[in-house]
């Protein structure tokens, strides 16, 4: 293993650890679904600027062979658990504008470590546009946090579901791709065949999460034809991607995976739809 790599993992378990601190501190489940909305706005905002517009390159050196792939892993350190932990941590902690500051600093000089050692690649990115775009995110953040403190319905209760459920959808998706090579997509929007499967990749999860949160939030008494309307919905889709050659898949359990696993997703994503829809009152009433 590359001393690169013990950069990011060091990153990543001390945003676990704070992650863990938090849960245990807080009410646990209002804090973990504040996570996930925050990591699901990180993708969002990673989508833009780093997948489609190329504003930086990380070098953990954990996958080899293909260097987007292994970038990834480091845009996933930053976007998945260190950015999102930091934001929830503010917020649960109510802590003002002196420790949202010290964290953007923080952010910035571990921006700065790793350009100067030579594990992260600026292109016409700048540090101090994190330290603009910090202020904004746990600005979002704080006010997020309030909706999540009442019970929530109608458009607002549908969004945040989306943004708690597509993490999920999102990361389930990509990792196999990205360790096992067992599928690839090939939109031709980018030359190396890494980067064009992880621009798809932002696309299909996306459209994926619609689908299993438009389930959830149906009214059918009967659960089993939401799972079948599910699996197949997921399976034609396989087959579209495939038959118009976008898809190729490498290994023989892909499909079955990439049909059966949003199953688990649609479990997780209605568990937390009752979640938000309760409010934390009742949620601990009924516990």
């Amino acid at each position: 293993m590359s001393h690169n790599s013990y950069w990011y993992i060091g990153l990543s378990l001390i945003s676990l650890s704070l992650l863990a601190y938090i849960c245990f501190r807080k009410n646990t489940i209002r804090s973990f679904l504040h996570f996930l909305i925050m990591v699901q706005i990180a993708y969002i905002i990673e989508t833009v600027i780093y997948i489609y517009l190329g504003s930086y390159q990380y070098h953990p050196k954990i996958i080899k062979n293909f260097a987007y792939y292994d970038s990834n892993i480091g845009a996933l350190t930053s976007n998945m658990f260190a950015v999102p932990a930091a934001a929830t941590f503010l917020t649960t902690f109510q802590l003002g504008w002196f420790w949202k500051i010290v964290f953007i600093g923080l952010f910035a000089g571990v921006e700065w470590l790793f350009v100067k050692l030579h594990i992260y690649t600026l292109y016409w990115w700048r540090i101090e546009y994190t330290s603009l775009g910090l202020p904004i995110y746990f600005m979002v953040a704080k006010r997020i946090y309030s909706d999540l403190l009442q019970p929530l319905k109608g458009w607002l209760h549908s969004l945040l579901l989306f943004m708690c459920t597509a993490p999920f959808l999102g990361t389930f998706h990509i990792i196999p791709i990205m360790v096992f090579r067992n599928r690839f997509y090939h939109p031709g929007w980018f030359t190396d065949p890494a980067h064009d499967t992880t621009a798809f990749a932002s696309i299909y999860y996306v459209f994926g999460t619609l689908i299993v949160i438009t389930l959830v939030k149906l009214r059918w008494k009967q659960g089993w034809i939401k799972l079948c309307v599910l699996t197949a919905s997921f399976y034609i889709l396989t087959l579209v991607l495939k038959n118009s050659e976008i898809l190729d898949i490498r290994v023989w359990w892909d499909p079955y995976y990439y049909v059966l696993f949003p199953l688990l997703i649609y479990v997780i994503s209605k568990a937390i739809s009752k979640r938000l829809s309760f409010g934390p009152s009742q949620a601990s009433n009924n516990a």
